[in-house]
């Protein structure tokens, strides 16, 4: 099959899913605000789906059987203990809690180096992973990622001992059994879907609202059921060891295809990260500073929604006021408060300067917080 061939089935999906979808604020909001979703469609066929199940934040309506399962009944069954080594459970609070998203991770060191999709923890404010052989829940922080070829790499808190995978680097090949090990549907447990190798080497195009497009190349393809969960997940070999990490399937036919990128690729990105190096397409850190509030575009820097224990409610800026200076620096536009917070981390202490509803002026020291990862 070759790489330009087209997909048979009418939508391509990434595989993570939402969990609760809260409704969304007015699409004019900023800075803490909702940002739209992606989709996934075959190359270069018509269907779309929705990119991450829940990308970015936002609403968006839950698969009813999850992206790749319209047609189909799900082969799929627990886990085994050796299938389940070192694969854990990710699940995300995204901004600021207007929803949960759920995905699953590769333990790549015992001190809790975890590899995943970017597209599991974009958006989030929150990150935790479950370690289903121990019942243990981390903490955990984005380290670096590169969404082109959507990995990202997580630490743990005051993780120790773990189990990793055993991982095989050596290319995939046509007719290779396989097994996908992924969160299914969110379930909070991993299951297991067999399949083969159609195709070692493929690509498919990540279709945005916005009308850009991008591809994913290089993917490991196979007829095991992957379905909504599955996203970072493993896909092992007949020995048990990861070739590859779970990243879309189609849907809309009885037929599903399941997609990974090959673990090759996602050791070397990992490796990178780790080692500080900020290239290509590689971006090293997680959130990014946040002053925590939700500003009306259309009404220059208006504050119509402020984080709960967010540095501005911690300052005292409330609903009503008029951001006029960050740092110092003179605001009049969401871009200008954006500009200036892109000079600073997490934890870095500014001044800010508001007008409040009443027209009395405020200045106050905040100490920012963390924002959506990017």
């Amino acid at each position: 099959m070759s790489r330009s061939r087209r997909i048979r089935q009418s939508v391509v999906a990434a595989l993570a899913i939402p969990l609760v979808a809260i409704p969304v604020a007015t699409p004019a909001l900023a800075v803490a605000a909702v940002s739209a979703t992606s989709t996934y469609a075959a190359e270069p066929g018509p269907g779309y789906g929705t990119y991450g199940g829940f990308y970015g934040g936002g609403t968006v309506a839950p698969y009813p059987q999850g992206p790749g399962t319209s047609a189909a009944t799900v082969d799929s069954e627990p886990a085994t203990d050796s299938e389940s080594t070192g694969v854990v459970l990710v699940n995300t609070t995204v901004d600021y809690g207007t929803a949960r998203g759920a995905g699953t991770g590769l333990t790549i060191t015992a001190d809790g180096i975890v590899v995943t999709n970017h597209h599991v923890v974009e958006g989030a404010t929150s990150i935790t992973v479950a370690d289903p052989s121990t019942g243990t829940t981390y903490d955990a922080t984005v380290l670096g990622y590169d969404d082109v070829h959507d990995v990202a790499v997580l630490q743990l808190e005051d993780a120790s001992g773990l189990s990793t995978v055993a991982t095989d680097r050596d290319a995939a090949t046509l007719g290779e059994q396989v097994t996908s090990v992924g969160n299914a549907e969110g379930q909070g447990s991993l299951s297991a879907a067999d399949g083969t190798v159609t195709d070692p080497s493929t690509a498919i195009t990540v279709n945005n609202e916005d009308g850009t497009t991008a591809d994913l190349t290089d993917l490991i393809e196979t007829d095991a059921d992957v379905v909504s969960g599955d996203s970072g997940g493993a896909l092992l070999d007949e020995d048990g060891e990861v070739i590859g990490m779970n990243v879309a399937a189609t849907s809309g036919s009885a037929e599903i295809s399941g997609y990974a990128i090959p673990i090759d690729t996602v050791l070397d990105i990992a490796a990178q990260i780790l080692a500080g190096e900020e290239s290509g397409d590689v971006e090293i850190g997680g959130p990014a500073a946040a002053l925590g509030v939700q500003v009306d575009t259309t009404r220059s820097t208006l504050v119509v929604g402020v984080v709960e224990d967010g540095a501005a409610e911690a300052g005292g800026i409330a609903e009503g006021s008029t951001i006029t200076s960050v740092d110092g620096t003179p605001v009049a536009s969401i871009d200008d408060i954006t500009s200036v917070l892109g000079n600073h981390e997490p934890g870095d202490r500014i001044s800010v300067g508001w007008t409040d509803a009443a027209g009395e002026a405020h200045t106050a020291t905040v100490t920012l917080g963390e924002g959506p990862v990017a």
